[in-house]
């Protein structure tokens, strides 16, 4: 009896597993269609610098949100009105800062805890590195008004990402922090209109979704491997 019983424990771990790793499968699938979508896996992984600009309105007020990277980890926010930098937060690959009215002051440390997991600029590539993610595929859900495929997403800090992928276009068009985000950061992202830059392509739209109301904006410029240098993180 004790044999038997042993037997089907057995079993049924092989099974559960066997099950996961078909989850697992399936998910970097979907990710990888994803990656070919938005240039391929050499335009990505060759990318090691991104600008973006974007245009939206805060307090009435319209203004542009700058965003910086540089690969691995290195990012900078800046938000411009009327032609001058009134905020700046930056993270110089170790630390986290804010820039007030020229006063750089160390930030809260929870802001950035998620920066050093990055191994990419492009997320999509972090994603599918399984000493930094692991995958389950959930099932076919709507999103953003379009048929999607749902992937739960857990960074070895603790960090669960819900990523719905397009079926039709394979594209990212949401994600959903549901444990553990850094502080202050929203927790729901639409993406919508991507577009062409050079060999990538990315969203023209974002829609940060939250209770307190929506935030969009519209990405009116983006380059990549040009005009960012380690001064921009200091």
């Amino acid at each position: 009896m004790k044999f038997t019983t042993t037997i089907a424990a057995i079993f049924l771990s092989t099974a559960s597993l066997t099950a996961q790793n078909a989850q697992t499968s399936k998910s970097v699938e979907i990710i990888e269609k994803s990656i070919q979508a938005q240039g391929g896996k050499q335009v990505l992984e060759n990318i090691k610098t991104l600008y973006t600009k974007s245009e939206t309105v805060m307090d009435g007020r319209n203004v542009f949100w700058i965003t910086k990277e540089m690969a691995p980890n290195k990012g900078s926010f800046e938000i411009e009105y009327q032609g001058r930098i009134v905020y700046k937060s930056f993270y110089d690959g170790k630390t986290g800062y804010n820039v007030v009215n020229g006063q750089k002051k160390v930030a809260d440390q929870e802001e950035f805890k998620d920066k050093n997991y990055r191994r990419h600029i492009i997320n999509s590539l972090d994603y599918i590195d399984p000493t930094l993610y692991t995958l389950e595929y959930i099932g076919e859900e709507k999103a953003n008004n379009k048929n999607c495929d749902k992937i739960q997403a857990t960074l070895s800090n603790g960090k669960v990402t819900y990523l719905y992928y397009d079926k039709t276009s394979n594209l990212l068009v949401k994600s959903e922090v549901v444990k553990n985000p850094e502080k202050d950061s929203f927790s729901v992202t639409l993406y919508d209109d991507y577009k062409k830059f050079g060999d990538l392509i990315y969203e023209t739209k974002d829609t940060f979704v939250s209770e307190d109301g929506n935030q969009a904006i519209k990405i009116v410029d983006v380059y990549y491997n040009k005009k960012i240098n380690e001064s921009d993180f200091k």
